[in-house]
């Protein structure tokens, strides 16, 4: 089912709503998990991977994903790593002011991608500590998968 596309502004608040009060692996496992039901419910063909920091805590594939969706969980974790955003948020930004955004930064398209489906894990204070992302759907509904999880084990 299609989802509408988020505006920055709406991306930004978004962003800000969703700050995570501690950060520890047994939250990175109960929010792969979480996300991995509900795309296992829906016969979502994804890859989920949860990060603390670039190092891979919760990792998996399912039935209809490949292993090149992790291609791309990889390079959406390192867009939210780099700009402290959402993947979905950068894209629309470098859209909106009309610029190629690996040409922009001088990110190497193997490395970096801005599509939607990348979300920061930031704590309270305002530190990052990690990324989450999910590949295999349309990106804006990549990122609504982790959004929607995350708002629910947040109770927002």
């Amino acid at each position: 089912m299609p989802v509408e596309t988020p505006t920055i502004e709406t991306l930004k608040a978004e962003e800000q709503s969703l700050l995570i009060p501690t950060f520890h692996y047994d939250f990175a496992w109960t929010l792969g998990s979480l996300l991995r039901q509900r795309a296992s419910e829906q016969n979502h063909p994804v890859a989920i991977e949860v990060r603390h920091g670039n190092d891979v805590v919760f990792a998996t594939l399912l039935p209809g994903a490949t292993i090149d969706n992790f291609g791309w969980t990889k390079r959406k974790c390192a867009v939210v790593h780099r700009f402290h955003r959402s993947s979905l948020r950068v894209r629309l930004e470098s859209e909106a002011k009309g610029y190629d955004f690996n040409t922009k930064f001088g990110l190497p398209v193997t490395e970096y991608v801005a599509s939607g489906g990348g979300f920061p894990l930031v704590l309270s204070g305002g530190t990052l500590v990690g990324s989450v992302a999910v590949s295999g759907l349309p990106d804006v509904q990549d990122h609504a998968m982790i959004t929607e999880c995350l708002k629910e084990l947040l109770g927002v």
